[in-house]
């Protein structure tokens, strides 16, 4: 017999864990520090609601209808092994073990500095010197790999308990830290003086500082940060009880726990950034050069910085258990293999696949696939591509093959809150978020809103095949 969730709040809280992760809190910020601030924030609230909310529902309804995995789901809905609705298990399956690939490697990233940190160690002073010793680290594949192993067999003892046993009694305990640190945090940044000025900045939105490619960035954030399109909330979705869980509800409620977590740790970083005089602006290297610096400054900043990651540190691994036990089911419900024997494979292939990963980054930073080391392939081809192409592929398979009345009278079943599958949701589902994630995958080709002629004409054409798409199925 299938294994259900315990509780509802373990569900919320396992499939948050999921969802927030170093895409909130490293990601955003510095998209957000990139594009504005506060302007950013608001239209990457607005796709999280209009965008996040329906695909995270459709995810966790397929999975309670098929109560499968995405691989062996989809091909229970189309009772074919051959059909082309069966890529989105597939493809979300191998975007998820793309991902394990480096984000295992993150982990260890923040394990180490975490462990620095703790142990009253320091990581350089001014910027220059803290990028000096990330670059020298993260190019020394030794500690890296021993850290990775850590947390991958970590994370391979949380799935092997199982569903209730592991995953979630795991989420119930780590969840409320997360809270806790967050909220310490974010209290101690904006107590900082000349914080306000970093508040002000972040909170007061810019309009002006937006573009065409500020929005899509924004829309791509989304799905970054949410997690649609690796399918992992079709397999934690198969756990839910068929009767009568809340599926719209649950999704909202995970989706504005993942955005809440993302807008508070602008909270964090940024009062602190501008209280020292720093830029925002940092890009990429916000996190671990920008704000280990600032910790050098700051009094107390040893404390604070030790805090600092093991708050990233307790994000990263929820959300790895959770794609973990998912890739482990994705293999028991495929082939009959034992759950055991699935932790033990997948965590083999994921210390095999993320050591490459890391030696990228040094002894290998030579060897170049497509201009891009091993880190950058996995993450541009998981993030910019097989995400969206998923959530695309997720959102026709509902408008064109599902049809509405069914999407709606599934999902609503069990619905006992605010949120329910309403009509207002039916042209989202047909067009606007196909055509949404549409100009996702339009930007990742480089197809972007630099040149209006190009990215006009290749959106009209996206909009005419999903029109007739749309009109050769006719759904109710």
């Amino acid at each position: 017999m299938r294994e259900q969730w315990s509780s509802r709040v373990g569900f919320i809280l396992a499939t948050a864990g999921f969802s927030i992760g170093l895409g909130n809190i490293w990601r955003f910020p510095y998209l957000a520090g990139e594009n504005g601030g506060g302007a950013f924030m608001l239209v990457y609230v607005a796709f999280a609601i209009l965008i996040g909310i329906p695909l995270m529902t459709a995810e966790l309804s397929l999975g309670r209808k098929t109560r499968l995995t995405p691989i062996a789901g989809m091909r229970r809905l189309t009772g074919s092994g051959k059909s082309p609705w069966n890529l989105i298990g597939w493809l979300g399956v191998t975007t998820a073990a793309l991902i394990t690939a480096y984000y295992v490697m993150l982990i260890a990233w923040l394990a180490a500095y975490f462990v620095t940190f703790a142990g009253g160690g320091g990581m350089g002073g001014t910027p220059d010197e803290t990028r000096a010793v990330f670059d020298r680290f993260v190019a020394t594949p030794g500690p890296v790999v021993g850290y990775a192993a850590v947390v991958i067999v970590l994370i391979a003892f949380v799935v092997s308990r199982g569903v209730t046993r592991g995953v979630e009694r795991s989420a119930r305990f780590l969840m409320p830290v997360l809270v806790v640190l967050l909220a310490a945090l974010a209290i101690r940044a904006m107590t900082l003086p000349g914080a306000g000025a970093g508040l002000a900045w972040y909170l007061t939105p810019d309009f002006s500082a937006l573009s065409g490619g500020s929005i899509l960035a924004a829309l791509g954030q989304a799905f970054f940060s949410i997690g649609i399109g690796m399918a992992a909330a079709f397999g934690l979705g198969s756990y839910l009880d068929p009767r009568d869980s809340d599926v719209p509800g649950n999704a909202a409620m995970v989706v504005a726990f993942d955005t809440g977590v993302a807008v508070v740790a602008g909270l964090v970083l940024f009062p602190a950034i501008f209280a020292f005089g720093m830029d925002p602006d940092q890009g990429a290297g916000l996190l671990f050069v920008t704000m280990t610096a600032l910790f050098h400054e700051m009094p107390g900043g040893g404390v604070f910085g030790a805090a600092f990651f093991f708050f990233l540190l307790v994000a990263g691994f929820t959300s790895q258990v959770a794609v973990f036990e998912v890739l482990v089911a994705s293999i028991t419900d495929s082939t009959g293999m034992s759950r055991m024997r699935a932790v033990a494979l997948c965590a083999a292939a994921a210390f095999l696949v993320c050591v490459p990963v890391v030696l990228s980054l040094g002894p290998w930073s030579d060897f170049l696939v497509a201009d891009m080391n091993l880190f950058d392939l996995a993450n541009r081809v998981s993030g910019d591509y097989l995400l969206p192409v998923v959530g695309l592929l997720t959102a026709l398979y509902v408008a064109s093959k599902w049809g509405w009345s069914g999407f709606r009278d599934e999902t609503n079943r069990g619905a006992a809150g605010p949120v329910t599958v309403s009509p207002w949701w039916r042209p989202l589902i047909r067009f606007v978020i196909p055509v949404a994630v549409s100009l996702v995958l339009l930007g990742a080709f480089g197809v972007g809103m630099g040149n209006p002629v190009a990215f006009m004409g290749w959106l009209a054409v996206v909009v005419v095949l999903h029109i007739v798409m749309f009109l050769r199925r006719a759904p109710d």
